[in-house]
C-alpha cells in the first residue's frame, strides 16, 4: 500500500511539473509571434477604418501588462489557467472561459467517446484476429485496417456528406438542431446532442480503430506465441479464459499506456473534421485562432487545456497499470 500511494503521489507531481514545462512553452511561442496582443488588436482595429498612433499601441500595452516582465506575466497566466481564467481573448476581446463556455468540454466529450468506440471495437477484434487461423477474417481484418490508415478522416466525412446530400438531401452537419443552437442545456438539448454527435464521433474514430486494431493485433500475436501461454494449454486452460487471462493480460499493459497518445492524436484531427461538419467548438475556434484571427490568447488557452486532459489522462492510466500490475507500482522504488 506505501508503495502504492508512493506511485501515485510520483505520478501527480510529474503530471504538475509537465503542466508547468507545457504553460512555459505555449507562453513563449506566443510571446515569439510578430507583435503582441497591443499591436495586433489595433491592426485589427485600423483595419476597421478606426485610426491608431503610436501612443494608443503604447498605451494599450500598458493596460494588457505587457510592459512586465516575462516571467512576471508567465507566472501569472500560468496560475490563471490552473484556475480555468485565461484573460480576454486578443482580438475578440471576450473573457477566454466565456467565450469557450462549454465548447471545450463538447469536443473533449467528442474525442473521448471515438477514443472509446476504437478501443471497443479494437480490443475483442483484435484478440479475435491474432487467436484466429482464419485466412478469410484475418485478411477482412486486414484490409479494414489499411483501409482505416489510408483513408484521412477529412475523406471520409466529405463523402459521408455527399452521399447524405444526394440520398438523403441531409448534409448531417451540425451538432445541434436550429432550435436548440442557442438554447440553454436541457435534456432535451443533450438529446439534440447525442442524436447529432454520433456522425463526428465515428469518423475521429476511424482511423484510431484501425490503428488500435493493428496495435492491439501485433501485441496479442507477440505474447500467444511465448512459453508461458503454451505452458498454460499444457495445464488444460483453453479458449477465452486461455487468452484473458495470459497473453491478453500482459499485451494490453501498452495498450491502456498509449491512451493519452491516441487522445491527442483524436483531437489533431478534430479541426479538419469541424471544419467540413461544420461543427461549433474547440475544434473549430483553434483553426479560427491560429489560421485567420492569429488570436494566440485564445490559442494558447485551448492548446494548454488539451494538454491538461491528455497529461490527466495519462495519470489516470499509470494508475490503472498500477492497480492492474503490481510490478508497475514497484518499479518506482527500484
Amino acid at each position: 500500500m506505501l508503495n502504492f500511494a508512493r506511485f501515485v503521489l510520483t505520478r501527480a507531481v510529474l503530471a504538475m511539473i509537465t503542466l508547468i514545462i507545457v504553460s512555459l512553452v505555449v507562453f513563449s511561442l506566443m510571446e515569439l509571434v510578430p507583435g503582441d496582443c497591443a499591436e495586433r488588436y489595433l491592426a485589427f482595429k485600423n483595419t476597421q477604418g478606426s485610426g491608431i498612433s503610436v501612443a494608443d499601441i503604447e498605451n494599450e500595452r500598458v493596460r494588457l501588462g505587457l510592459d512586465r516582465p516575462f516571467l512576471e506575466r508567465w507566472g501569472k497566466w500560468i496560475v490563471g489557467a490552473f484556475q480555468g481564467e485565461f484573460g480576454d481573448s486578443c482580438i475578440l476581446r471576450v473573457n477566454i472561459a466565456q467565450l469557450l463556455g462549454d465548447k471545450f468540454w463538447i469536443s473533449l466529450g467528442l474525442c473521448l467517446a471515438s477514443l472509446m468506440l476504437a478501443y471497443a471495437i479494437a480490443v475483442p477484434v483484435g484478440i479475435i484476429a491474432a487467436a484466429s487461423h482464419n485466412a478469410v477474417l484475418n485478411n477482412s481484418l486486414r484490409l479494414f485496417s489499411y483501409l482505416g490508415l489510408a483513408m484521412p478522416n477529412f475523406l471520409l466525412a466529405l463523402m459521408i456528406m455527399l452521399f447524405s446530400t444526394v440520398y438523403f438531401g441531409d448534409t448531417l452537419t451540425g451538432l445541434f438542431s436550429a432550435e436548440f443552437r442557442d438554447a440553454d442545456w436541457s435534456w432535451a438539448r443533450v438529446m439534440d446532442l447525442l442524436s447529432n454527435a454520433w456522425l463526428p464521433i465515428f469518423i475521429l474514430g476511424w482511423s484510431a480503430t484501425a490503428f488500435a486494431l493493428q496495435t492491439v493485433r501485433a501485441l496479442m500475436s507477440d505474447e500467444i506465441g511465448k512459453l508461458y501461454v503454451t505452458a498454460a494449454e499444457a495445464r488444460g486452460v483453453h479458449g477465452r479464459k486461455l487468452l484473458w487471462n495470459y497473453p491478453a493480460r500482459h499485451a494490453l499493459g501498452p495498450i491502456v499506456n498509449s491512451l493519452g497518445f491516441d487522445l491527442n492524436r483524436i483531437f489533431n484531427e478534430l479541426p479538419i473534421v469541424a471544419l467540413i461538419l461544420t461543427l461549433t467548438e474547440a475544434g473549430a475556434l483553434l483553426i479560427e485562432a491560429l489560421a485567420r484571427s492569429n488570436d494566440q490568447q485564445l490559442a494558447g488557452a485551448i492548446i494548454f487545456l488539451l494538454t491538461a486532459s491528455i497529461v490527466t489522462l495519462n495519470f489516470l492510466t499509470d494508475v490503472m497499470l498500477a492497480v492492474l500490475d503490481p510490478r508497475v507500482r514497484k518499479s518506482i522504488v527500484r
